[in-house]
C-alpha cells in the first residue's frame, strides 16, 4: 500500500471485517473477505452480498431551465443511448464515446425528476467528468459527487435482506431508481447491479455509509463480498469491464452493445445520431464489424485468461482474436471467459483454440450470459 491511495467510507469497517485490501482505480480496496473468493461468489448467487463500491463515481445533471428532458438531450450529445424517452424513476445503461466511435466509458444514467443521476467507473470518474463539464455546462449544471458513498446489494435474497429496513425497495421492479430512506438514513436506490442478480445499488453521504452497511450485513442473508467475487460474478452474467473488455479501441458494434443503442438514436431515428462517433456507428449497425465479442467455454478446468491469443487452428497458425477477461466460473464449475474474435469465428459452438501455456486449448463459443439472469421484471 501507498500513502496515495484514497479510501472509501466503508474502509475502517472493512479493515474490521477482515478484509484482504488491495489496491485499485487509485482507492484500498477490499479483494476479498475471511470466507474467500469462492464462497463469495457462491453466497451471492445464493443468498445476498454487499459490496463497497464507493470508488465509483456519482454525478448529478441538472438542466439550466430546470428542465430535466432538456438535461437528457443535452447528455445525448455524448452518448448514442435515449435518455429524453427515459420515464423518472427510472435508470438506462450507456457509454460515452470518442470521434473514432471508441468507448471513453460506460455508465448508468437515471431520470430522477428534477436531474439525471450518472454513476461512472472509477478510474474514468475524473475524465467522464470533465468532459461531460465541458461539453454541457452552457446548458447544465454538472455537479460532481465524488464524496458520496456506494455500495451494492446483490442475490436473490437481496429483496427479503432490504425490506424491513426500506419498504419500498420491495416494490421496485428491475432499472427502477428511487429517493427513500433505509435505516433511518437519505439514500438514492436503485434496482440494479453488476452480477446477474436481483439487488440493488446505493448511495448516501459518507458518514452515513456505515450505519448503512452495518444494518444490512446484520440480516441473515448477507455477507460482505469483495471485488474478487465481484469480477467472476460480472464475467458469468457477459457484462463487460471497462479496461479490459472495452476501451477506446473497441466501438459499442464490436463490443456486442448495440441492444443499448436504442430506436430513436438509430438510423430513421427521431433522434439519429449527433454524438462522437455516430457516422461509424451507424454504418457498423448497417454494415457489420471485422470482429465482435462473445463468450467463451475452454473445455478442462483450467481457466484461460485476459490477454490469451486465440487460434481458428490446433497448431496456432492462424490468429483471429483475443481473450479480454477469464477467470473459472464457481456457479458453473467450468472455466469461462468472453473476447474477441474475427467475425467469420463468432457463431455460437464454434471450437476456436487458445493459447495456454504454450498449449493450444479448445475453447467452445458460447451465448452469454453463463447463468440466467435473477432480475424483477
Amino acid at each position: 500500500m501507498t500513502d496515495s491511495l484514497q479510501r472509501t467510507p466503508l474502509h475502517a469497517l472493512n479493515l474490521e471485517l477482515g478484509a484482504k485490501m488491495v489496491p485499485f482505480a487509485g482507492y484500498e480496496m477490499p479483494l476479498q473477505y475471511p470466507v474467500g473468493l469462492m464462497a463469495e461468489h457462491l453466497h451471492t448467487r445464493s443468498k445476498a452480498g454487499l459490496f463497497d463500491v464507493s470508488h465509483m463515481g456519482q454525478i448529478r445533471i441538472a438542466a439550466r431551465n430546470g428542465d430535466v428532458r432538456d438535461a437528457a438531450l443535452a447528455l445525448e450529445s455524448l452518448i448514442p443511448a435515449d435518455y429524453a424517452g427515459l420515464a423518472k424513476g427510472r435508470q438506462r445503461y450507456g457509454f460515452l464515446t470518442n470521434d473514432a466511435a471508441g468507448i471513453l466509458d460506460d455508465l448508468m444514467v437515471a431520470n430522477m425528476g428534477d436531474d439525471l443521476f450518472v454513476v461512472v467507473n472509477a478510474s474514468c470518474k475524473e475524465q467522464d467528468a470533465a468532459l461531460i463539464e465541458a461539453a454541457l455546462s452552457d446548458r447544465c449544471v454538472v455537479t460532481r459527487q465524488f464524496d458520496l458513498a456506494l455500495m451494492a446489494l446483490q442475490g436473490p435474497q437481496a429483496q427479503e435482506a432490504i425490506a424491513p429496513l426500506c419498504p419500498a425497495a420491495a416494490e421496485m421492479r428491475f432499472m427502477d431508481v428511487i429517493e427513500t430512506e433505509l435505516a433511518g438514513v437519505s439514500v438514492t436506490l436503485s434496482r440494479s447491479g453488476y452480477t446477474g442478480e436481483d439487488g440493488y445499488e446505493i448511495g448516501c453521504a459518507a458518514a452515513d455509509a456505515e450505519t448503512v452497511a452495518r444494518a444490512l450485513l446484520a440480516q441473515p442473508q448477507v455477507l460482505p463480498i469483495g471485488l474478487g467475487a465481484r469480477d467472476s460474478l460480472r464475467l458469468e452474467a457477459g457484462l463487460c469491464l471497462y479496461g479490459n473488455d472495452i476501451d477506446t479501441t473497441t466501438t459499442p458494434i464490436e463490443a456486442s452493445l448495440a441492444w443499448a443503442i436504442q430506436k430513436a438514436r438509430r438510423e430513421g431515428g427521431s433522434r439519429e445520431g449527433g454524438y462522437p462517433g455516430a457516422e461509424i456507428v451507424l454504418r457498423q449497425v448497417r454494415e457489420g464489424v471485422s470482429r465482435k465479442r462473445v463468450g467463451l467455454m475452454a473445455e478442462g478446468r483450467a481457466p484461460v485468461r485476459a490477454g490469451a491469443k486465440l487460434f481458428a487452428d490446433a497448431e496456432g497458425q492462424k490468429e483471429i482474436g483475443l481473450v479480454t477477461s477469464g477467470a473459472f466460473g464457481p456457479t458453473v464449475q467450468a472455466p469461462v471467459a468472453m473476447g474477441y474474435v474475427a467475425t467469420d469465428y463468432a457463431d455460437n459452438d464454434t471450437v476456436l483454440f487458445a493459447e495456454l501455456r504454450g498449449k493450444f486449448v479448445p475453447v467452445h463459443v458460447r451465448a452469454m450470459p453463463f447463468v440466467a439472469p435473477g432480475f424483477k421484471r
